[in-house]
């Protein structure tokens, strides 16, 4: 057999901008001007900074930017890039983007390191392509990914849980194989507790309050106890997951909170410490891209660094929102016994739904209540994280995801109707505790209302989606129509939301359905009412959440560490 021809040196632009135009077999003229914008401010500003984000709004074209940069860098350093996605539905959309759209070829690691393809890795650790993969393939005890150049973040606000997973050990009651470990550690707890809070660590309650308990073992208690803590996770944990993260935090526990509620106790360090994980921390650059990156630190604190360079949104971006929303309240109007057939009637309308519900409770009912009286195909988030054809292919489905606001995008044709009932402001928790034993409501602000934001913002993808978006539940409702809360918002959003909230005011079932009808027909009945929209965004204006600048100016859990290597120590 002959011997390979090596390819001539590529010349590489001054620019990633420029890198698409290169790209023989992309599907799209070029980038558009904001896109540009951003990828010029990096390459003027932000080549050498070790900390970057990037802030596009959903559906401006985010994947794109990040791409360009991932690959300009590669080609131009030649650097190990990784590109990080929350889910695996996500790692196969960019990963398609890629070579569908923009002609770029990139390889998707998905699963276990174990069954990478030979060729792939090669190709990652020779710098002849980008790699596109999850956070847990990048955090875990033992990383293929463990000598990047380059770490690429998207979706940074829903990076806090995945990356802060190699550091917690989640230990929940329900689960079989948590089930000794629970008693063990609820055992080696009952001196530090009160008699009624030990009722609620083992599950023997009744209340609302019960439900909701949650509590911090002091830290001079947890001292006292350390060596018992460590002798059953020690006797537990092998043969379950739980042995992974618990690899991290044996030998810290000192640096370690310990919370406990009634469904699970959680073990884990008060901010992720990313900087003793090599493969995050020892890369050139790490650059954070997010349609929602906060004012007031918490950026930092979600992911371990000392200081990140924020980039500036693109011009216009302050006030252009994505996509058409119309909002609906039927709580506002019409008996609680009443709203479920109001759902049937306009799932029916719109073929193909997607609920998002707090909890496996709400996720069952609502199946329950689909199959018995629509008979639709029903589809949860195991179903459509690898691929959400099977969800697309029915012309009449639901989607109903249980505690998942992030990571499942249905644009265009894919769903033009959102339920959104009921949303939890924490997702584990620490966040729990500190918000509601400390009243830390101040520093967790942006990121509850990033959450919000990601929720209703599902179905609405780039500037020409539109969806109807159905509210209910106990919190999320007021959270959205409360005019107090609104002014943070978005101006768009706050627009979209007025609107919604008059149009939900003294309706009849009917009146609802047949609003519903007009925004899915799309028409001109349709677009007289969005020239209302247009008009209360024109006189709405954003405000910042108060003390952003206090959290920000603030001095992290991660400045107050020295500079030196933190070998051993959390």
């Amino acid at each position: 057999m002959a011997f390979k021809n090596s390819p001539p040196p590529s010349i590489v632009s001054d620019s990633p901008e420029k890198v698409l135009l290169d790209l023989p077999r992309r599907k799209i003229d070029g980038v558009l001007l904001h896109q540009g914008e951003v990828m010029r401010t990096y390459a003027a500003k932000a080549v050498d900074a070790p900390d970057v984000a990037l802030q596009l709004p959903t559906g401006s074209g985010k994947t794109l930017v990040g791409l360009m940069i991932a690959e300009w860098r590669r080609r131009k350093f030649g650097e190990r890039v990784v590109y990080l996605c929350p889910t695996r539905q996500l790692v196969n959309q960019a990963t398609g983007q890629a070579d569908e759209q923009y002609g770029l070829a990139v390889n998707g690691f998905t699963g276990s390191a174990a069954g990478y393809a030979a060729g792939a890795k090669a190709e990652y650790q020779n710098a002849d392509r980008v790699a596109v993969t999850t956070y847990s393939s990048l955090f875990n005890t033992n990383p293929f990914f463990s000598n990047p150049d380059v770490v690429i973040v998207d979706d940074a606000h829903a990076a806090e849980n995945y990356i802060a997973a190699l550091w917690t050990l989640r230990v929940e009651r329900h689960r079989d194989e948590h089930a000794a470990l629970h008693a063990a550690l609820a055992g080696v707890l009952k001196p530090l507790l009160d008699p009624s809070n030990f009722v609620r660590l083992t599950g023997q309650w009744e209340s609302t309050a019960d439900r909701v308990w949650v509590d911090k073992i002091a830290s001079p208690d947890l001292a006292r106890v350390r060596g018992e803590v460590r002798a059953v996770v020690d006797e537990h944990v092998a043969g379950t997951e739980l042995r992974y993260p618990w690899s991290m935090l044996r030998d810290h526990l000192h640096a370690c909170q310990l919370y406990v509620s009634t469904q699970e106790v959680l073990l884990r360090p008060l901010v992720p410490p990313t900087w003793t994980h090599a493969p995050f921390a020892g890369a050139r650059q790490r650059i954070f891209m997010s349609a929602t990156l906060g004012a007031g630190g918490d950026l930092e604190r979600l992911t371990g660094r000392r200081s990140i360079l924020r980039l500036p949104v693109p011009e216009g971006w302050d006030r252009q929102g994505i996509g058409r929303r119309y909002f609906v309240f039927p709580e506002m109007s019409l008996p609680e016994a009443e709203v479920p057939g109001l759902r049937r009637a306009m799932m029916r309308r719109a073929g193909r739904s997607l609920v998002l519900v707090p909890s496996d409770r709400l996720h069952d009912g609502v199946v329950a209540d689909v199959a018995e009286h629509l008979g639709f195909k029903t589809f949860d988030a195991d179903d459509i994280e690898a691929s959400k054809k099977p969800f697309t292919a029915e012309e009449q489905a639901v989607a109903v995801v249980a505690n998942r606001y992030d990571g499942i995008d249905f644009p265009g044709d894919d769903c033009r109707l959102l339920f959104v009932e009921g949303l939890p402001k924490t997702t584990n928790l620490q966040e729990r505790f500190l918000m509601a034993r400390m009243g830390a409501a101040v520093l967790l602000n942006e990121r509850v209302q990033t959450r919000v934001l990601q929720a209703i913002g599902r179905c609405t993808r780039s500037l020409k989606d539109f969806s109807a978006v159905v509210v209910t539940g106990e919190e999320v409702p007021d959270y959205l129509a409360d005019r107090r809360r609104r002014v943070f918002l978005h101006p768009e959003l706050q627009a979209e939301l007025e609107f919604g909230v008059d149009q939900s005011k003294d309706q009849t079932a009917a009146g609802l359905l047949e609003n519903l009808d007009i925004f899915l027909q799309n028409g001109k009945d349709w677009e007289e009412a969005n020239k209302e929209i247009l008009a209360k965004r024109e006189g709405a204006v954003q405000q910042r959440f108060p003390a952003m600048d206090d959290l920000r100016g603030g001095r992290s859990a991660r400045d107050r560490l020295p500079d030196a290597p933190l070998a051993g120590r959390l």
